[in-house]
This record gives structure tokens, sequence and C-alpha cells, in this order.
């Protein structure tokens, strides 16, 4: 009897252990809702560093299937205005899972390939620890300049480095980086070091440019070539002014210039009578984001916005007088 007791009750266990082994795969592709675990779960684990470059994302012909997410299943964690803004409105990318890197008790990080009419795109998506979908990026997007190459990497830091290598037409090779780290608090990939492939913002005129900079966050900020936030002084202690001009492509620009008001230790806001635009400035010790609350299309198009993260640039040393060592005083 007790032997039959033992029989059955291995069976069982073999017959439990035998189900949950054999537990079927939650697919991604179809358009059937899937719960936040198993979005995430899909995506395999990758060692850091994860280095991408644009030449490996060209190479491969045909997509991996068994990675395809459809575009219903990804939305329903990641808002369909990151896909409009990088690719159009209507369109409908087919999206790939290519890995995670996870950070002990905190946030985990997705790549995905985005494929739309042929053209190949890297994403990076980031969600919290209560798997809380908070920013996504897109990391690499490769241009179709045959003089230029671009790479991504994120290192055992998470950090995330673009670079982009031009050869000129004289040979040489010019290089420009933008690096960037998760913010948590304000859910946004902010830009906290960037050398750009031309240094100078040239053709671009500062207004503010001789104003003082005495307090903490006075600063030029930029992101590329002819893209500046400029911080000085306020006219009153509670203010900053400043100077906004970005150029993300030609048909897409934007400039203000006024006075915000001071609202807490690290943030001011630009509210101005009569005017509906109400933008919001958050610094960091090497970076300025800014946040548009209410519509600034007056100051640009429709299909852009001021919103983005710009690096602190440092500010550059007055010349100095050399000193004649011939002259001696008497």
């Amino acid at each position: 009897m007790m032997f039959a007791r033992r029989y059955i009750f291995c069976l069982v266990a073999i017959v439990l252990v035998t189900g949950c082994q054999k537990k079927k795969a939650v697919s991604l592709a179809g358009d059937e809702p899937v719960e936040v675990s198993d979005f995430i779960t899909f995506f395999q684990h990758i060692p850091l560093p994860f280095h991408y470059a644009d030449s490996s994302l060209q190479k491969t012909k045909k997509e991996n299937d068994s990675l395809l997410i459809s575009y219903k299943v990804f939305t329903q964690f990641v808002p369909d205005s990151f896909l409009t803004k990088l690719y159009g409105k209507g369109a409908k990318p087919n999206i790939y899972a290519m890995g995670k890197a996870t950070v002990p008790k905190a946030e985990t990080y997705l790549f995905v390939k985005a494929v739309q009419a042929g053209k190949k795109s890297v994403l990076i998506l980031a969600f919290d620890k209560k798997q809380q979908f908070m920013a996504a990026m897109p990391a690499l997007k490769p241009d179709e300049n045959t003089s230029t190459r671009q790479t991504v990497i994120m290192d055992r830091k998470y950090t995330i480095t673009k670079t982009m290598l031009r050869r000129n037409k004289d040979g040489s090779l010019s290089e420009g980086k933008d690096v960037y780290l998760l913010n948590a608090d304000a859910k946004s990939f902010s830009l906290i070091m960037t050398d750009a492939l031309e240094d100078k913002l040239t053709d671009l005129i500062n207004p503010i440019d001789t104003l003082p900079r005495n307090s903490k966050w006075t600063a030029d900020y930029s992101n590329g070539k002819m893209n500046l936030v400029s911080i000085r002084d306020g006219r009153r202690g509670n203010q900053l002014t400043f100077f906004i001009h970005f150029e993300k492509n030609n048909e897409c620009t934007g400039e203000l210039k006024g006075d915000a008001l001071i609202t807490s230790s690290n943030t001011a806001e630009y509210r101005k009578d009569g005017d509906p635009c109400k933008l919001k400035f958050i610094f960091t010790s090497s970076t300025v984001s800014l946040k548009e609350i209410e519509g600034c299309g007056s100051y640009h198009p429709l299909n852009c916005s001021f919103d983005g993260s710009f690096a602190r640039k440092k500010e550059a040393k007055p010349k100095q007088t050399p000193v004649n060592k011939n002259r001696q005083g008497k």
C-alpha cells in the first residue's frame, strides 16, 4: 500500500514537472494583449558592453521571424508617438527583439530592431524595476551618406555612446560622439556629453552671449553644431535669461529668447502673459533638458518641439597676454 502511494506521488510529480517544462512560450507576433512580464521575458540577456555598427545592421538580409513583435503588442507598452516621431504618421515598422540588459534591482534596457521599407534602425527602451515604461531613444539610424559610419555602445556602467566617423574629401577622418545616460527622475535619456564633428557653432549668433553668467546654471549647452541653449543671469535674482536655437533638419528649426522663473533648486519655467507657450528647464550638473508644458508652435513648426537634452559646454578661458621675460622692472 505504501509502495502504491509513493508510486502515485512520484507519477503526479513527474506530470507536474513535465507540464511546467512544456509551458507554451508566449508569442508577441499576434494582436492579442500580453503581460508586460511576458514582453520583457521575451528578450534574451546579452552581455555588456553591447556594441553594434551600421554595417552589421545592413548585413542581415532576412530577419528572424521568431523574434518578431507585432506593432499592436509593441505599442501596448511603448507610446506610438515615439515611432511616429521617427517614421512619420501612419508608419508601422516591423519590430524585432535583439536582447536586454538588466541593472540589478533597478531598470531593464531592451534593444530592438525596427525595419520600415527596407530601412533599419536600433532602438533602446528602458523599463523601471516595476516593469513600467520609462523612456525610449533611437540608438542607431543609418543615413544615406556613404562617407559616414555609425556605431552605438552600451558599456558596463549602462552609458550609451553614439559615434559617427566621417571620411573627409581630403582623406582625413573626423569623429563625433554623443553620450547618453538614463535620467530616472525625468524619465528620459539625457545627453551628458557631446563632441560634434565640427566643434564651432558657425553662423549662429548668440544675442545674450555677453550677459553675466554668475548663477549656478548659467552656461552654454549644446546638442550638435546648430543646437544651442544659452543661459545667463536674469534681471532679477529669481530669473534666468535664456536663448534657444535648434535645427533638427532643414524643415524643423526653432528659436526663442526670454526670461524663465526659477521654480526649484534645479528647474525653471518660461511663462509669459499672452503667450500660450510654457517651457520647463530641468538642470543637472552636466545637462539641461527642455520640456514643452504647453504648445510653443508659434516658435517652431508643428512637426517638432523644443523637447530635448543638451550637454553643458566648458566655458572658454580668456587668453592671457604672454609675459616678456626680457623686460624687467626697475
